[in-house]
């Protein structure tokens, strides 16, 4: 398919996440075989859920899987024990979702090419690297490639099969190198798996991790599949670029809000860079860039409701100022006070510099004549070096680090709308004590540092003061 060929296509790129695609066949005749017509939409696939914890490491408790176990390189039987149990639940996943024995026999026969085609490239690599010229730190990067590239093209096979026995004209593209000596860059990529493809009368199913020049998993680590997904919109210029999650877009959690929350319906790329740098992805913040630079409106569905439009995001500004979102995270606040900062150049660059050593996300920061406070996302041990590392350097100063959260109030126009001064209101209503609060000349987000153990009852006061009670006024009105 020629570039001139997909550009005149109205198509959509959509993407199903890890958690929905292990209930994939409750999608089959809801939202993946439309009763008007299935095709003019490439759907781009996270692994099973749970797969990818199990060939790497569990994403939030550090659980080794089959990648940091081969890192650690002292047992044999480890990772490829671990390898093994991965196998086996690929073969769980794709029995859940899979009804017809000769589909469910195919499906097994490609875990078991795919494991053992693993298992020999890591034994090789094993043996290759008892030699004095090559080091296993070296490859590393490639293993977690490979690794990760199991997974999505295991669920792509899988839908594939489960569509091709409904009827549909589903084809397996495989984006993720399997066997493929070229070295190509990712557009490159997409093109190849692509060629040939007409998406007016067939429907690709394609993986979410893709094998290039560039290295996905180094760049973006396990937001990869969204790099994909995104990319591919923007280079086949998609109509739109959707994203079916198992719930929607919010004006909070409803667990904290209860019945009073909102679908959000309408925003804005700013507020999904907001929300991603919180800790609530509505998409990879490179992703989002890559879909925003191309001109591509991306939309968040929720896969179970597939009558429902879902939440739309583009570059369009909000028809009224209002906050949409109340979100909170967890952070540690590293504060260094020196006396002899005031005036002298230096400090904030040393600090910085020690953030990206340690490869820690800073979420927000403050400063005054003797004092910055970085607000950090990442685990404690990365900090403490942080911290470490800060006192060292300056021996002098008073280096330390609090466990806080983060509650912010976001929505694409906040002006003259008095965010933070009716936030403190609503907070000391609530009887809660706010450390310090935050607003920039942007008017996209306002930022409460609250307690952690106070968080989450900060995240209801503000949502019933800017979502209910305004709500309340509005229907009064």
């Amino acid at each position: 398919m020629t570039q001139d060929e997909i550009n005149k296509r109205n198509h959509t790129v959509e993407k199903i996440g890890g958690t929905s695609m292990s209930r994939v066949h409750e999608l089959r005749d809801s939202l993946l075989i439309r009763a008007t017509d299935p095709y003019n939409r490439i759907f781009v696939v996270s692994a099973f859920g749970g797969i990818t914890n199990l060939l790497l490491e569990h994403k939030k408790s550090g659980e080794q899987g089959v990648y940091a176990l081969f890192a650690e390189d002292n047992d044999d039987h480890g990772w490829l024990d671990a390898l093994k149990r991965t196998g086996r639940a690929m073969e769980d996943a794709h029995r859940a979702v899979l009804d017809h024995p000769a589909d469910i026999s195919d499906a097994t026969d490609f875990v078991r090419d795919r494991i053992e085609g693993a298992r020999s490239c890591l034994f090789d690599l094993q043996r290759l690297c008892t030699y004095g010229h090559f080091r296993l730190s070296e490859h590393m990067g490639r293993v977690r490639e490979l690794l990760s590239g199991l997974g999505e093209a295991h669920s792509a096979y899988v839908t594939a099969l489960m569509l091709k026995r409904a009827g549909v004209a589903a084809r397996f593209v495989d984006l993720s190198g399997w066997r493929d000596e070229g070295d190509v860059t990712l557009d490159e990529r997409i093109a190849l798996g692509l060629e040939g493809v007409d998406v007016s009368a067939e429907m690709p199913i394609v993986t979410g991790y893709a094998q290039c020049r560039e290295g996905l998993m180094s760049e973006y680590d396990r937001g990869y599949s969204e790099v994909t997904f995104a990319r591919l919109a923007a280079l086949t210029q998609a109509k739109e670029a959707i994203i079916h999650k198992e719930f929607h877009l919010s004006s909070a959690d409803p667990n904290l809000v209860g019945g009073a929350v909102r679908k959000i319906g309408h925003t804005n790329y700013d507020v999904a860079d907001q929300l991603s740098n919180l800790g609530m992805e509505a998409i990879h913040p490179s992703a989002a860039k890559m879909l925003r630079q191309a001109d591509v409106p991306l939309r968040v569905t929720n896969a179970f409701e597939p009558e429902d439009p879902g939440t739309l995001i583009d570059d369009k500004p909000a028809d009224k100022p209002g906050v949409e979102i109340v979100t909170g995270l967890d952070v540690f606040a590293l504060e260094v006070f020196e006396q002899d900062m005031v005036g002298v150049k230096g400090y904030d660059a040393t600090i910085l510099d020690a953030l990206k050593r340690h490869k820690v996300w800073i979420v927000s920061k403050t400063s005054n004549a003797n004092t910055i406070t970085h607000y950090l996302r990442g685990n404690l041990k990365s900090v403490r070096r942080v911290e470490a590392d800060l006192k060292e350097a300056y021996a002098n100063a008073c280096v330390g680090v609090r466990s806080l959260s983060i509650v912010s109030a976001v929505g694409r126009d906040l002006r003259k709308q008095s965010v933070l001064g009716r936030g403190l209101l609503a907070l000391d209503q609530a009887g809660l004590d706010v450390i310090a609060a935050h607003a920039t000349p942007r008017n996209v987000d306002v930022q409460f540092l609250m307690n952690r153990d106070e968080a989450k009852a900060a995240i209801a006061a503000l949502h019933k003061a800017f979502m209910e009670e305004e709500a309340d006024l509005q229907d009064a009105a």
